[in-house]
């Protein structure tokens, strides 16, 4: 599993992925390029973390 979040998000992505995989999350920030194309899988604004499982 693999979500992008902007930061108001993060917290609840965070949550999302500990309730529905029961594994310690993984949260890495985008690099500049990966920010410009990808947005927050919660709203619309630029994505700024990518949180995911092992």
């Amino acid at each position: 599993m693999k979500t992008y979040s902007c930061e108001t998000h993060i917290n609840h992505a965070l949550d999302l992925l500990v309730a529905e995989t029961k594994e310690f999350p993984i949260m890495d920030m985008l690099n500049d390029e990966e920010k410009l194309s990808t947005k927050c899988a919660y709203c619309e604004e630029q994505a700024t973390y990518i949180v995911s499982s092992k």
